[in-house]
């Protein structure tokens, strides 16, 4: 989680050193190793340095090889020995003649081999800038998925850009504007349904999947990645599909470990319980792997801790449970916790969300998450079965319906007619819009045009695999990753995602949905002997309610009534036609109303912001380290 940022001056004026130094020292506390900045006349980096893996020992950023192409990273390569043996025939010098390179000098190294197509070499949680000296030109990237934030902003002559989106507003040409689209999406969908932009007019967000190039003055991004489903993938040997996601998940855990010990957010469910074992497996000592879990006790009829300790006894791993129902609404339980750069991470579960990364940061830097197995091994079977009928493939339909009655004991869910419907057209879906959403500014922004935009289904309901790829396309993902990011915990921690990984999750959707990924039965064959019965064959089981709503209702929540009305609210909300959040008897409902009170708290309590000085260049004060050349 170490943090970048960079400066680039297109009118080629001199880089104002002071004021790098300054965005840089602003991300110390994400990355306390190191803090040093390098600049070259018109373009300036900065780099915050945490270390999280062994390779980062020999570490220093900006980097360059040759002096002439310099990077800032925020990056963890995956799959490095498969890259390493593609680019050391392709390169005269060996990368392994001293030492085992680390993933800045990999970044670099696919760069001077294929350029701007060394994305598609690359594969990890990434967030880098490259300055190619030679052509004068920067590139920027984000990874596929979007765990590593970028943002950016392109303001008169100069463009910055940062992971850390309170670093870019310490310039003082980066207005404090709001963008009244993702205010209004905020409102409406609890995140900003524009994955390139942000809640600041001036702050753009680079899309996952996405790179960016800046030259001659002119800024262009490119989609390199889009979700889809691959070529198929089709064995003879039914263990061969088995022991080949085995061996992918294994990997994929491997390469986000590259430490000595590791925190986890375990509940008691499949996903995480079996990241938990494999990451035992992998790290020796008994104290290597420590799980944590946030369980209820009696607010709501919960089996998290029940299911949880049978995991962790069964691995051999050491357990904490995190009590929820201790916790209120919006219950910032440490300073900063409620201050945040944007709205949407201003959670109502707040509370105990923070105290669990808090308790893994207090372990260690490294901490593994269960995140999101359910998007690409439990597809419903009735959208399948329903294709297959459209499609006449009755011969297929027969086999695998037959098959789902013999491993699942029942006839396929009774949705099968209802999803069909939908796939043809016939079953209207019902929105939620907030009565009390001001008029005028939703006509201003068309917001009710937005929620139907959104809530056309753009993945064909009968296309295969068509749930995974409306999980991948979906615009949760993003926001979730930002909300583990330090830039908003404030926690020299890093969150990885051993599920979310390009191989595991390309290979898992070229596969054949019945049997393998119905209720994650490719998952519980691997790990039948790793995992205790109980845990193995738990099915996906929610929370009997909503912690939310429940606390609403078990606790005293006028202070969420009564809060000082910020003049900036009362641009987007019509106060007098917003029922007491007491009152709210759904989900939706309550969740939308809380929005409101996040929102105002975030407009009244807007993060200190040191702005730096525009114009001239201040005198220079000295850096903790800084790299020129001529």
């Amino acid at each position: 989680m170490s943090g970048i940022v960079g400066i680039m001056n297109l009118d080629g004026a001199p880089i104002d050193r002071d004021s790098l130094r300054r965005m840089t020292e602003s991300m110390s506390s994400r990355g306390p190793d190191a803090q040093e900045i390098w600049t070259d006349e018109r373009v300036g980096f900065g780099h915050s340095m945490l270390r999280t893996t062994w390779e980062s020992e020999t570490e220093t950023q900006p980097l360059t090889l040759d002096r002439k192409v310099w990077l800032t990273a925020d990056a963890r390569i995956d799959g490095r020995e498969e890259l390493i043996a593609k680019l050391q025939p392709k390169l005269n010098r060996s990368l392994t003649r001293e030492r085992v390179p680390n993933d800045a000098e990999l970044i670099l190294c696919a760069y001077e081999v294929w350029g701007e197509k060394c994305l598609n070499h690359l594969i990890g949680d990434f967030a880098f800038a490259i300055w190619d000296g030679r052509t004068q030109r920067l590139f920027c990237a984000r990874d596929h998925f979007g765990v590593k934030p970028f943002f950016y902003a392109h303001i008169g002559n100069r463009f910055i850009f940062s992971n850390t989106l309170t670093t870019l507003r310490l310039d003082a040409r980066v207005s404090g504007d709001l963008n009244e689209v993702a205010i209004g999406d905020y409102l409406l969908f609890g995140l900003n349904q524009d994955l390139s932009t942000t809640t600041f007019r001036d702050i753009h967000r680079l899309p996952p999947g996405h790179t960016l190039t800046v030259t001659d003055g002119s800024i262009k991004t490119h989609r390199y990645w889009t979700p889809c489903v691959p070529g198929e993938i089709r064995y003879r040997d039914p263990q061969a599909y088995m022991e080949r996601f085995g061996e992918l998940l294994s990997s994929a855990t491997e390469d986000r470990l590259r430490t000595n010990r590791v925190g986890i957010s375990m509940s008691g469910g499949l996903d995480s319980t079996s990241i938990a074992a494999i990451a035992r497996e992998q790290l020796h000592g008994d104290l290597a792997v420590h799980a944590y879990s946030i369980v209820y006790d009696s607010l709501i009829p919960d089996q998290e801790r029940y299911y949880s300790n049978v995991a962790a006894d069964h691995i051999g791993i050491h357990i904490t449970h995190i009590n929820a129902d201790r916790y209120s609404l919006f219950d910032g339980q440490a300073p900063g916790d409620m201050d945040q750069a944007e709205p949407f991470l201003l959670s109502p579960l707040t509370g105990q969300f923070n105290d669990l990364l808090r308790l893994c940061d207090d372990y260690g830097r490294v901490a593994l998450s269960g995140w999101d197995g359910d998007a690409f091994m439990n597809e419903p079977p009735n959208t399948y079965f329903a294709s297959s009928a459209k499609k006449l493939k009755l011969k297929a339909l027969a086999t695998d319906m037959g098959w789902y009655v013999w491993t699942q004991k029942r006839l396929p869910p009774i949705g099968f007619r209802t999803h069909l419907k939908r796939m043809l057209g016939k079953h209207p879906s019902a929105d939620f819009y907030p009565a009390w959403i001001d008029e005028s500014f939703a006509n201003r922004i068309n917001l009710r045009e937005r929620l139907k935009e959104s809530s056309a289904n753009q993945i064909t309901a009968g296309e295969i695999r068509s749930s995974a790829l409306r999980a991948l396309n979906s615009k949760v993902w993003a926001s979730l990753f930002e909300g583990y990011d330090a830039g908003a915990t404030k926690l020299q921690l890093e969150l990885r995602h051993p599920f979310i990984d390009l191989r595991l999750v390309e290979y898992v959707l070229a596969i054949p949905l019945v049997p393998w990924c119905v209720d994650k039965h490719i998952l519980r064959i691997f790990m039948k002997d790793k995992l205790p019965p109980a845990v193995l064959n738990r099915h996906k089981t929610p929370l009997a309610g909503d912690p939310v709503l429940q606390l609403a209702r078990h606790a005293s929540v006028r202070w969420l009534d009564s809060f000082e009305v910020s003049s900036e609210l009362q641009r987007f909300v019509n106060l007098n036609r917003r029922r007491s959040v007491a009152d709210e008897e759904t989900s939706n409902g309550l969740r939308a109303s809380l929005r409101v009170f996040a929102l105002n708290h975030w407009l009244t309590n807007p993060q200190p912001i040191g702005r730096l000085a525009s114009g001239k260049q201040v005198n220079k004060i000295e850096p903790v380290t800084e790299t020129s050349i001529a």
